[in-house]
């Protein structure tokens, strides 16, 4: 492998990557310098030959994506931004690199700076997301032609393939055929730990090629090489994977190859000599104009495409309904869920709040055109197919609703990717007990602020018979631990109307909503607003209320038949749903005291109790689960748990 410098810009602007990279690590005395060194020259020809992007318009529909799943190598995108003239990128923020306030911060964050398209902290993740950009691409291309014709660029290093999303995210994408995925592999054989094979023997390249991606490789400081493998990943019909064999931290003559590169400053001796190997006679965070000039150019080639794009976009038939997409306007789905909410109370259907969900996402479906939906596998269970929603296949784009197969965790992760593309909004389905799998990217969709919605289903021990393994009875409270998380669990076909309201109208957040499997019955006697957007809300009533009865989801029911239970015995109760513990969290104190009242309070979930302090005080009682369930029919296992009207009566005698 060649590991000489290689001629013309393209060293300079490579080298002043390196250079930045060496000198915000060192300044910061904490970072990652060894990967932007070793891939500096695949990312230089990679942006100034191929990518396409204005710095100036960093939310232009058509940009290509470029994805830095090995996340930790995060002073490559910020010396890249910077070189390129993101007004918000300056040099002072690459001084301030991991520092408190800085946009700079030790791994990419989407929304801290611009040019950053998605936060890539934990390994893998990234791929995954990019697959669900791709994928958006191939879904927006198929409703709008050319006006949607970018591609998805990854640069994964060998964590992101160690990582097990990995296989889920490749498979997906190999399955579909999405040729507009290119994932540069950082093959440079090294992990913290020291070379790559005292972990692993995987042949990478025999597993892509295994899952349908054209498979390349090549010497990843050779810039023509380089370019020539992209130039025939862009040509090939399926994913591209170009294994680029590099030499982490390229340039530091007596670190480069180590492990000791990987993650720590080079220290100032070794930088001083990498700036004599590299020929980089600059003072550190000096760029000289003419490699400034070098990567203006690149801005430029973009600003034109961007502007030749906007011409063919005012010239369009489909520019009305591209920027309908772009605007993701919910006044038709408010106008079309009235006549809808009110056929609810007149037919008072009793039915699982997952068909109730399935209902709801019929009128949503119908009146927004740019929802995407799916499931891991789960549709007859999680019932988020609605009647002439076409399934998207391989060459054919044109559904809207997505096989995700049994990868839970890249079916999130792929959602994230289609909502951070901006053209859909994303929904997909699996158990609630599930959510395990998929988590890391629920909680990365919150810590980024997208609004994938999740839909699980089979929320508690009332599945019944699939036993304690499927029965989710911690998940609830792990999921509410979440910060910028909206988890909803209605308890009935109103609430779970409104719940999708909610959903589709949340933009800064994802929404997670938690569904039964048990028919419920409609509870609610109005619709003349979304109470369950208050988070809870007094659903009975009473004058001097002696106990205040606090339920979610299926207990609401129970919670009911209780407040009946003591009525009889002239025990006044008053019954509060809680959908969302986070919503009713975000109302005015003075509404939430009105709520709850100062009478003792009973919280019913069948759930554990961790998490419910949000709405009961140390002295309040909770009926639900305290371990695990069992298998057997949901009624017998609300006997056995003890989470019956009779025993909330009960509570409430011994609380009053």
């Amino acid at each position: 492998m060649n590991t000489q410098m290689i001629p013309a810009d393209e060293t300079r602007m490579a080298n002043a990557i390196r250079a930045l990279a060496m000198d915000a690590v060192q300044a910061a005395n904490s970072g990652h310098p060894g990967m932007p060194m070793g891939m500096a020259d695949v990312a230089t020809v990679l942006f100034n030959r191929f990518l396409t992007l204005d710095p100036a318009a960093p939310d232009w529909p058509n940009r290509d994506r470029f994805v830095l799943s090995a996340g930790h190598g995060s002073m490559l995108l910020y010396a890249i931004n910077h070189l390129l003239g993101y007004d918000d990128m300056e040099m002072d923020q690459l001084r301030a690199f991991r520092q408190l306030g800085s946009r700079t911060a030790g791994h990419p964050e989407y929304g801290h700076a611009k040019g950053i398209e998605v936060t890539t902290g934990p390994l893998g993740q990234g791929i995954a997301t990019a697959v669900g950009m791709a994928l958006s691409e191939r879904l927006g291309e198929a409703r709008f032609g050319d006006l949607i014709d970018h591609f998805t660029y990854v640069i994964a290093g060998d964590g992101c393939l160690m990582e097990g999303i990995s296989h889920e995210a490749i498979d997906l994408a190999g399955h579909l055929g999405l040729g507009n995925l290119i994932v540069m592999w950082d093959d440079n054989r090294i992990t913290i730990d020291g070379a790559t094979g005292l972990s692993t023997s995987t042949d990478q390249e025999a597993r892509f090629a295994a899952a349908g991606w054209h498979v390349m490789a090549c010497d990843g400081h050779d810039p023509d090489r380089i370019a020539a493998a992209l130039a025939e990943a862009k040509a090939d019909p399926r994913p591209s994977m170009i294994a680029c064999r590099t030499v982490i931290g390229f340039g530091a003559p007596n670190k480069q190859g180590s492990h000791d590169v990987h993650g720590a400053p080079l220290g100032d001796a070794e930088i001083a000599a990498a700036r004599v190997r590299l020929g980089w006679d600059h003072p550190p965070f000096e760029i000289p104009e003419d490699v400034l000039a070098a990567w203006a150019r690149v801005a430029a080639r973009g600003a034109r495409a961007r502007a030749d794009w906007d011409k063919r976009l005012q010239a369009s038939p489909l520019k009305d309904a591209l920027n309908a997409h772009l605007a993701q306007d919910m006044a038709p789905l408010t106008a079309a869920m009235a006549p809808y909410k009110a056929q609810l109370l007149a037919d008072k259907p009793k039915v699982a709040t997952r068909k109730a969900s399935q209902m709801a996402l019929g009128v949503v479906n119908a009146a927004l055109p740019f929802t995407i939906g799916g499931s891991a596998d789960l549709t007859g269970s999680n019932l988020t197919q609605t009647t002439g929603q076409a399934s998207v296949k391989p060459g054919d784009f044109s559904g809207s609703y997505i096989h995700y197969g049994i990868r839970e965790f890249g079916m999130a992760a792929a959602m994230n990717g289609i909502a951070l593309s901006g053209l859909f909004r994303p929904y997909g389905g699996t158990f609630l007990v599930f959510a395990d799998y998929a988590r890391p990217a629920i909680r990365l969709a919150a810590l980024m602020g997208v609004p994938s919605v999740f839909v699980m289903t089979h929320d508690s021990i009332g599945l019944g018979e699939d036993g304690p393994t499927h029965q989710p009875v911690e998940t609830l409270a792990s999921l509410r631990a979440i910060p910028n998380l909206t988890v909803l669990r209605p308890c009935d076909a109103l609430e779970t109307a409104e719940a999708w309201e909610i959903a589709m109208a949340t933009t800064d957040r994802p929404v997670l909503l938690a569904l039964s499997r048990q028919g419920l019955p409609l509870l609610r006697g109005d619709a003349d607003e979304n109470r369950t957007a208050n988070g809870a809300y007094l659903l009975r009533e009473v004058a001097d209320r002696q106990v205040t009865l606090i339920a979610t989801g299926s207990e609401v029911e129970i919670a009911v038949a209780a407040a009946d239970a003591l009525a009889a015995e002239g025990i006044r109760a008053a019954v509060v749903s809680a959908p969302s513990f986070e919503l009713f969290a975000e109302q005015p104190e003075a509404c939430r005291r009105a709520v709850l009242g100062t009478a003792p309070r009973i919280g019913i979930e069948a759930a554990i109790r961790q998490g419910w302090d949000a709405v009961l005080r140390q002295k309040d009682a909770f009926v639900g689960m305290t371990g695990f369930g069992a298998s057997a029919p949901a009624p017998a296992l609300y006997a056995q748990f003890g989470i019956t009207a009779e025993a909330v009566a009960e509570k409430a005698k011994s609380l009053i």
